[in-house]
This record gives structure tokens, C-alpha cells and sequence, in this order.
């Protein structure tokens, strides 16, 4: 499908520009976000009489979204969440998780305005884009992780997760000491261990009684 871009788009043209898009892409984002117009002969004809406002408006958007970046450019917003020894979350951090975080802390924007390929699905820092205007874009740093003391380590650069490997080794440790607690043989075995010092102690109480015998026996003697 043909459009007539309203605004400057990535990677496709400048306001104005006539461009061939799939139709998919047209349909779902140019046309309904009111970045495009199919490229007909009426709506070239529109165009041309909307454009100075177009351009004037978008001067204005322009002006507003510079003085957003100042605020939010390279600051660092932490999202805690929780997650496995392994650093795998239980969920994930996803753009509108990280336009309300952004937006709470007074920079207003729209999970629109981030650039995320895919949600965040592990702990660890992440680089995120921002493109608050066609012409204006800005990237902050996104540190998930499960507190915020974990975080202060992250950013120091400490690995903070468990490999896979150490992981499965720890548990299957922990279970292999968990089973033989409960293990019939090794209590057997236990008992067998501990059945000659009970018999020690036994025959060294019934030997005390004798040596007191014979020692008073000697005191009497001697007296």
C-alpha cells in the first residue's frame, strides 16, 4: 500500500513522503495513530492544504518533547520484581510497565514513546529508548531486580544471578540430604554407630562403683 507520511517515521521517509508499506503495517499503526494517509489522489490534494499546519504543530510537539528528554535522559528507573536464582523473572517488565514508572516520577509519556522490542523477561540493566518525537529520541537505563540492594549491586556491575548448572547442582544436593534424613539405612546405620559408645558408657559406670570400693578398702588399710 502507498501512503503520504504526516510526520517524520524511522527508517521510512519525511513528512510529505509518498511510501510503499504492507498493508499489515498501514492498517494497524500508520493509518489509525494518524501518522499516514493512503495515497489517493484526493488525499494528496488534502495533503497539500494541511500541511503548514501539520508543520506547525509538529514544531510545537517538537518543542514539548525536548523539554520532556531534558528530565528523563539517562536517568535510571528501578523496577523491582521477583525472580528465580537464575535471574529468570516470575512475569516479565513490559513498555507500559515502563511508561508508568517513568510517568509516576513526573515525566509524562506513553507506552508508545518506548522502544522495546520485547518485554524484559530477567534481571539485569537494560538501555531503553524513548522516541518522544518523531525527531526527538532519548534512552534511560531500566535496572530490574528483586530488592533494592540487589539493584545498587547490579549497578555496580556485580553478577548477582545463580548459573543453571550451580542451580540444579545446590537443589539437587539439598535433596539428596533431605532423602537420606529420612532414609531407613542410614539410620540403621546411625544406631549401629552409636550402639558401641552407649556400651562404653555403660561398662565405664558399672567400673566406677569397683574403683571407689577398692579405694576405700585401701584408706581403711592404711588407717
Amino acid at each position: 500500500m502507498e501512503v503520504i507520511l504526516l510526520e517524520r517515521v524511522g527508517r521510512l521517509g519525511q513528512m510529505g513522503d509518498v511510501v510503499r508499506v504492507k498493508d499489515g503495517y498501514a492498517r494497524n499503526f500508520l493509518l489509525p495513530r494518524g501518522k499516514a494517509l493512503r495515497a489517493t489522489v484526493d488525499n494528496k490534494s488534502k495533503f497539500e492544504g494541511m500541511k503548514g499546519d501539520l508543520q506547525t504543530k509538529s514544531n510545537e510537539a517538537k518543542g514539548v518533547a525536548a523539554q520532556l528528554a531534558a528530565k528523563v535522559d539517562g536517568k535510571t528507573y528501578i523496577v523491582i520484581r521477583q525472580a528465580s536464582e537464575t535471574g529468570q523473572l516470575f512475569g516479565s517488565v513490559s513498555p507500559r510497565d515502563i511508561a508508568t514508572l517513568v510517568s509516576t516520577e513526573g515525566a509524562e509519556i506513553s507506552r508508545s514513546q518506548v522502544v522495546l522490542n520485547a518485554p524484559i523477561k530477567s534481571i539485569g540493566q537494560y538501555k531503553v529508548p524513548l522516541e518522544l518525537h518523531p525527531d526527538v529520541e532519548v534512552s534511560v537505563t531500566v535496572t530490574v531486580a528483586r530488592s533494592e540492594a540487589e539493584a545498587e549491586r547490579i549497578a555496580r556491575g556485580e553478577d548477582v544471578t545463580t548459573r543453571r548448572e550451580e542451580a540444579e547442582e545446590d537443589a539437587a544436593a539439598a535433596l539428596a540430604a533431605a532423602e537420606a534424613l529420612f532414609d531407613p539405612e542410614a539410620l540403621e546405620e546411625q544406631a549401629e554407630d552409636e550402639e558401641p559408645a552407649a556400651e562404653a558408657v555403660e561398662a565405664d559406670a558399672e567400673k566406677k562403683p569397683a574403683k571407689a570400693k577398692k579405694a576405700k578398702k585401701k584408706d581403711d588399710a592404711e588407717a
